[in-house]
């Protein structure tokens, strides 16, 4: 086994064009170690092996084999385990070498090629998750706690029109209504899904005939008001919102909603007050870390209110 190693040593760095004394820098030793190490004299320290299988652009377990694939640098290497395993502790770590070498200027078109692939194949196993995820509690909540079922049930929807299956959510939304047209949270699922697709006309019909039959589901009227927004109906959005707002005052969405509408009016005073009253209510609910975000956008807006 020593000499497979030793021999591997070698003839990596060989392939890496890189002297004794300059392996030996890197790992912090003499030359004289290196030597001994490629000649089966001695083995290194066991600390050290993840060190010079970094160097060469293998792994510990490639230092070890008699056949082993060469790979053009440290980050390929990690692409090809992640590439098998898919665990994202191993993206991870491929991720952080490919930084590396895009930060230092040496990544090359190949580096870039897999990089993108890399990514490519995180985002596929993080949809699958995510989706997994969002049924695992649709499935655990349908008879148990309705806001927890609907809230993952509008995300799940989200989540696929971001996945291009607008259409799909669209049409078995619609199925879910004409099934259930008693239930105003399908009614707003359905507005949710045309907004995600950009059909605001058709999410603001929808919301015109849902608030005659629930004139007092507080949620329906943010959704209201952001398609009213978006047709720019402003009168009717700030109505619709203060009407979310009127039924359940403590309904962030709404608030949100008229804060950005504000201060793409230029109204930086009252977007400004909105951003504060939302910082308050995270205060009382003890939500510090959420209470960053609308504190932030307050100091935005205060900075335009000074100019």
């Amino acid at each position: 086994m020593s000499k497979i190693f030793s021999y591997n040593l070698k003839h990596l760095r060989m392939e890496k064009k890189v002297t004794q004394e300059e392996v030996a820098e890197v790992l912090g030793v003499t030359a004289q170690s290196v030597s001994r190490w490629e000649n089966s004299t001695t083995l290194p320290d066991v600390m050290l092996l993840p060190e010079i299988a970094k160097l060469y652009g293998v792994t510990v377990d490639d230092l070890f084999k008699e056949k082993r694939i060469a790979y053009a640098n440290y980050a390929q290497r990690l692409f090809s385990i992640y590439e098998v395993s898919r665990n994202p502790e191993d993206f991870l770590r491929a991720e952080k070498e490919f930084q590396k070498l895009f930060d230092d200027g040496k990544g090359s078109l190949e580096d870039y090629r897999e990089y993108g692939i890399l990514h490519q194949y995180m985002m596929h196993d993080c949809m699958k998750k995510g989706l997994a995820a969002f049924d695992y509690v649709l499935d655990a909540e349908k008879d148990g706690d309705a806001d927890l079922y609907w809230r993952t049930h509008r995300q799940k929807l989200l989540f696929l029109s971001q996945m291009g299956r607008k259409d799909e959510c669209i049409a078995e939304q619609r199925k879910r209504v004409e099934k259930y047209p008693e239930v105003p949270e399908e009614w707003i699922s359905l507005i949710g899904a045309y907004d995600n697709a950009g059909e605001i006309k058709s999410a603001h019909d929808c919301f015109l005939k849902a608030k005659e039959k629930f004139p007092k589901s507080a949620i329906l009227y943010v959704y209201g008001g952001d398609a009213c927004k978006e047709l720019g109906d402003i009168k009717s959005a700030f109505e619709n919102w203060e009407r979310a707002i009127a039924l359940d005052p403590g309904l962030c969405d709404a608030k949100y909603s008229m804060g950005f509408c504000y201060e793409e009016m230029g109204e930086w005073e009252k977007a400004y007050a909105i951003w504060q009253e939302l910082v308050e209510d995270c205060k009382r609910e003890g939500l510090h870390i959420e209470m960053q975000y609308p504190l932030e956008l307050a100091e935005k807006c205060a900075k335009r209110i000074e100019k």
